[in-house]
């Protein structure tokens, strides 16, 4: 049985194919397009006309490859920019009109299961209690967990796409910028803080966009390129990623796009989203950091795989 997810993110859509096997899942093809659905219009709660028309077109791309690999079961998913934008649910209808695709338009409450979900099938989380950083275009979901039980979650309207619009206005970032939103930071990240004084943190995990970046600009400044091919988990030396935030807070747009190891799509949100890791990681005094390949998509695949087990 194939099963696929098309998870439609802030920044980019996402498509994942994977096939049932005598109970196991294999992944048979994926394909992220930088769709930039948030750009220009996130914090105003408006999908802007060019972004609507990229995220339409990625669709019709990822239906003619549902079509090709013969999906017997697929799931749409719509996350921060359609659950917030004034006209998310007529982008939502407008799919539906070209493909006959349900969007299913979910809350941050569920993105984070998903994630969870996504999660534990890549790292082994042991009985730690770690906490799971997602960062997305619109939204970051932090989870608090082991391999047995999600203890808290939340998401929060402060991702990369949000960040950029509002606070990195110069290029490089200026310290004044990464001052402003390490206090906007202080302030909206209040609850995470409540919950991790409950909870004593031992390790961060970060699901794959950002933290996929920074494990391979890691592999191309350290060791080797081939380091991080295709990994699904990777436990970072805290010294190295010290020195790749340094080298990220530093570098210029053009120099980004030129850096090993940080692919196109994520030169602009590179930057917060490694203040925002770095803030989190000082804050909560944590040495210990992996990432997990594995995130929303793969934990819907995961649920979706538990639901066809149970008819077979």
């Amino acid at each position: 049985m194939r099963l696929a997810v098309i998870d439609m993110g802030t920044n980019t859509f996402h498509l994942l194919i994977a096939e049932l096997k005598n109970g196991l899942m294999e992944e048979v093809y994926k394909e992220n397009l930088p769709v930039k659905l948030g750009e220009g219009g996130i914090n105003k709660r408006i999908i802007v006309e060019s972004a609507f028309e990229r995220g339409i077109n990625a669709v019709k791309h990822f239906e003619d490859k549902i079509l090709e690999f013969g999906i017997e079961t697929l799931k749409v998913i719509g996350t921060s920019a359609l659950r917030n934008a004034r006209n998310g649910q007529e982008f939502a209808d407008k799919v539906k009109e070209i493909t006959g695709y349900e969007v299913e338009i979910i809350d941050g409450d569920r993105e984070a299961e998903y994630i969870y979900s996504g999660v534990k099938e890549a790292v082994n989380l042991h009985n730690h209690k770690s906490l799971i950083i997602d960062i997305g275009g619109g939204s970051v979901e932090f989870i608090i967990c082991n391999d047995q039980q999600l203890f808290w979650k939340q998401s929060f309207e402060i991702g990369a796409s949000r960040l950029i619009q509002k606070f990195h206005l110069s290029d490089p970032i200026s310290e004044s910028e990464i001052a402003e939103l390490e206090s906007y930071f202080e302030e909206k990240l209040h609850p995470l803080f409540e919950a991790t004084s409950i909870y004593k943190i031992d390790q961060l995990v970060g699901s794959a966009g950002s933290f996929e970046t920074f494990a391979d600009m890691i592999a191309h400044r350290f060791y080797t390129p081939q380091l991080t091919e295709n990994i699904i988990s990777y436990k970072f030396n805290s010294e190295e990623f010290e020195q790749i935030y340094e080298q990220i807070i530093k570098s210029t747009h053009k120099e980004r796009l030129h850096t090993p190891g940080l692919i196109t799509m994520r030169v602009d949100m590179i930057v917060v989203a490694a203040i925002l890791t770095h803030f989190v990681r000082q804050k909560l005094k944590v040495q210990r950091m992996h990432l997990s390949g594995y995130a929303l998509k793969e934990g819907v695949i995961a649920e979706m795989a538990k639901e066809a087990k149970k008819l077979v």
